[in-house]
């Protein structure tokens, strides 16, 4: 597409919404001198966290400089000032959804997660209470379930359909359809006694929009069911008593806030870093004061109390809401900053911002329900643009020609390459994610069974998609993002004929011109092994083989305090620890530049000292650890507290299907050290030799100028293999290397780490060579570079267990 002309066409469709026209700067303004840092990001993640001016926080800092705040818990002039500037905030936010001070007030939290919190831990639940929510929800607004039923109330979600299903009506009680799932209470106690029920306190909670689909909630839910929901609701057995809304405007706020002054919800929460981008950490609970009155809290603490006797059981309770329920120094000098925030949005206007936002959202919807395949298959599903009113969220999967999936992690790789940043996955909304994706109980059970949890990678199972791919628009977002994101979905998922080389899984395609056709002899010519998991490792000449593998290969992991395997993809610093194994001196020494002194770890097990089980990626782990002493020492390498752990025995304790899909390791039938896939992975110096000659040819350059090129190491192969054509090694499917038989296991999935480089001490993430990867590597959501192997210890192996550089190689049973 044109960028020109798609722009004028677009224009003439949306011009009058896009881009402030009316206001003191443009969008292309705005971009030029408050945004300058995404010159190469295309930042498409604004339902996660939007961006802030640079002259916000300009005018941040200079108050910061220039005003003294003290604790507001004083009587102090500087204490004061923090008073004051806090009254004026909460004001500034009640202004915002037009609450009236004599009605609403503004409690500060650190987000609206802990508004949620505190809603549910302080709420009056009683057995005859019930807790209501939209399926639609946040998982921090399930998470309120948790206190309505440990008190003995029913909790049960309901789908909402809204007039375009159901004709429009004068009455708005008819434009809706609450469809009850199943009640759920954790003891039969729990049933409401007859006439008891009225005068229970019930909670209904929906989000003013959907982060998962954008989908906009109406309002009029909140007079709705506050009048009664049993006049919408299937069934009105849990309907009785007095019904009390809370609106998670956490997503919709920054385009859309609820206007209090019209629909009387008794608690909204939302975070400051959505609105605005900064601060962080900060969010509210505005609560109607006749809704704060019935809240039971327990705790007093420094600024709840206005006198307490230490040691008599008496405390006097402040009087105020926000002091009642603002447990300590609420971060002042955060709400001291939202006022430059509120400055922004009140210069654009948030009508502006939803006009200009939701019309690159229309943009992209209508641009990605058009793409088709050659064949006519449809690209892209989109969820829920069925809706009357849609946010700017476009959330979607996308299918190949023949009608399976594209998984969502591969989106996420590519597009991050392509320098857009996205959100993919369920974004912690269950209930829609199962909703859109159709996913039924025994479907979520069976994926969670497999292994699956938020953040991993499994994102088909059972042939079908476990998450989804989200865009969202922010008030800075352009034409130009959503016509480079529009753009990169064509180019990268669109398959026309010409396509098909690019796709094809082994070998995937043929060298470029310019690489010699070399000898069909193969030798092994480097020996690597890598003692710790995602640190260095050391070449050799000659090396046991053992039924895990090279010996002590990957033998050892650092975890860190919270239970995490630490690799290179989040604690770069690992790339600077180097190893070396004498075998005669049975030790294995260490290295880093952050440590004066070299780690000497003898191989002798005497050294461990207290043991575990581990499960890794569907593997179970015996693992010992070490003295406090080897622990300070690799917490001081990569600057974090972390533990080393060694191997003492591994076992596979769950199986895969034909496509791979109940587990991240294939090798399910090895014994494995700690490795992702397999025990071995190999290169080749012809693929590598290629991949360089492309890389040159496309004038990929590091951030120094320089031609990007790479080196076999930059993959952290096990062995190294020279002869023959650029990926021969992809229709291998055993080989023998000096009478060792090894059997492969496909084609290796590459991921962000070979982007990683260590070059003099100092560590650097690049976009190569991955992204050149993708261009012609790319097979079945996978980026193929080597092949991984398994040795096949058996009858057939000669006494001589070591492997040699120099040996030759005979793929496919080949021999002389």
């Amino acid at each position: 597409m044109n960028m020109e002309s798609e722009k004028e066409q677009f224009l003439k469709e949306y011009g009058s919404d896009y881009g402030y026209p009316n206001s003191p700067k443009n969008i292309d303004e705005i971009r030029a001198t408050e945004f300058k840092r995404l010159s190469d990001t295309v930042y498409l993640d604004h339902a996660g966290a939007t961006l802030y001016f640079e002259s916000q926080m300009e005018a941040v800092l200079k108050d910061l400089n220039s005003t003294v705040y003290g604790n507001p818990h004083s009587q102090s002039s500087c204490s004061l000032a923090s008073e004051d500037v806090v009254g004026k905030a909460r004001q500034q936010v009640l202004n915002f959804f037009n609450a009236s001070p004599r009605e609403y007030s503004c409690i500060f939290t650190s987000g609206a997660t802990a508004a949620l919190k505190l809603v549910g831990e302080t709420f009056p639940w009683s057995n005859d209470s019930s807790f209501m929510y939209s399926m639609e929800n946040h998982n921090s607004v399930l998470g309120i379930r948790e206190y309505a039923l440990s008190k003995g109330a029913a909790a049960f979600a309901v789908d909402i359909e809204e007039g375009t299903h159901l004709g429009k009506s004068e009455s708005p009680k008819s434009n809706f359809k609450l469809t009850q799932h199943r009640v759920q209470r954790r003891s039969e106690g729990g049933v409401p006694k007859e006439g008891m029920a009225g005068s229970a306190y019930n909670l209904f909670a929906f989000p003013s929009e959907c982060n998962f689909s954008g989908r906009k909630f109406d309002p009029d839910l909140v007079k709705i069911i506050k009048e009664g929901p049993e006049r919408i609701l299937e069934s009105a057995q849990c309907c009785r008593g007095c019904w009390l809304v809370l609106i998670d405007a956490a997503k919709g706020c920054a385009t859309n806030p609820p206007d209090l002054s019209k629909f009387k919800a008794d608690f909204v929460v939302f975070s400051f870093y959505k609105l605005f981008g900064y601060p962080t950490g900060l969010g509210a609970l505005i609560v109607r004061n006749d809704a704060a009155k019935l809240m039971k809290k327990t705790y007093f603490s420094g600024g709840t109390v206005a006198a307490a006797i230490a040691d008599v059981d008496f405390f006097k309770r402040r009087e105020g809401v926000e002091e009642f329920f603002e447990d300590g120094t609420i971060s002042f000098l955060s709400i001291a900053a939202i006022q430059h925030g509120f400055k922004i949005i009140n210069m654009l206007t948030t009508s502006s911002i939803s006009r200009h936002t939701a019309s690159l959202a229309a943009y992209v919807r209508n641009k990605l329900l058009a793409l088709k395949h050659e064949n006519g298959e449809f690209v892209c599903i989109l969820y829920g643009v069925l809706s009357s009113e849609m946010g700017p969220t476009v959330s979607f999967n996308m299918r190949r020609p023949d009608g399976t999936w594209y998984g969502y992690r591969e989106v996420e790789k590519l597009a991050t390459l392509a320098g857009i940043q996205l959100r993919t996955g369920c974004f912690c909304n269950p209930g829609a994610c199962a909703k859109y994706l159709c996913l039924s109980h025994l479907d979520l059970l069976s994926n969670i069974e497999a292994g699956h949890v938020c953040w991993d990678d499994r994102d088909i199972l059972n042939g079908k998609p476990t998450g989804a791919v989200r865009v969202s628009f922010g008030y800075m977002s352009t034409f130009e993002d959503a016509m480079k994101f529009v753009n990169f979905v064509e180019n990268n998922f669109v398959i026309l004929s010409s396509d098909r080389c690019a796709l094809q899984p082994s070998p995937i395609c043929l060298p470029i011109e310019g690489i010699a056709k070399a000898a069909a002899r193969h030798i092994l010519t480097s020996i690597t092994v890598y003692p710790i998991k995602s640190c260095g490792g050391f070449s050799v000449d000659q090396w046991p083989l053992t039924s895990t593998g090279l010996l002590h290969d990957r033998e050892w992991i650092l975890k860190s305090t919270t239970g995490e395997i630490l690799t290179q993809k989040k604690v770069t610093e690992m790339c600077n620890i180097s190893t070396l194994i004498d075998l005669n001196l049975g030790k294995l020494f260490v290295e880093s530049p952050r440590c004066k002194e070299k780690l000497q770890i003898e191989l002798k097990s005497s050294s461990l000292v207290t043991g575990d089980i581990m499960d890794i990626q569907n593997h179970r782990y015996e693992v010992r650890s070490y003295n406090n002493e080897v622990d300070i020492w690799f917490s001081k390498a990569i600057g974090r507290p972390c533990t080393l752990l060694r191997n003492s025995g591994s076992q596979s304790h769950s199986c895969i299907d034909k496509n791979g899909s109940r587990a991240i390791c294939r090798d399910v039938g090895a014994r494995l050290n700690f490795v992702n896939e397999a025990q071995f992975l190999l290169v080749s110096e012809e693929s590598i030799a290629d991949l360089n000659s492309r890389l040159k040819s496309k004038g990929r350059r590091s951030n120094g100028g320089h031609t990007v090129q790479v080196g076999a190491m930059r993959f952290r192969p096990n062995l190294v293999a020279s002869g023959g054509e650029p990926y021969a090694e992809d229709g291998w499917s055993n080989l023998n290397i000096g009478g060792k038989y090894f059997m492969s296991l496909g084609g290796c999935n590459r991921c962000q780490m070979i982007n990683i480089s260590a070059e003099a001490g100092e560590v650097q993430r690049f976009s190569e060579p991955l992204a050149t990867l993708a261009g012609y590597r790319r097979a079945k959501g996978k980026i193929l570079f080597g092949i991984l192997l398994r040795y096949e210890n058996n009858a057939k192996t000669k006494s001589d267990t070591w492997i040699h550089v120099g040996e030759e190689i005979f793929p496919n049973g080949d021999r002389h």
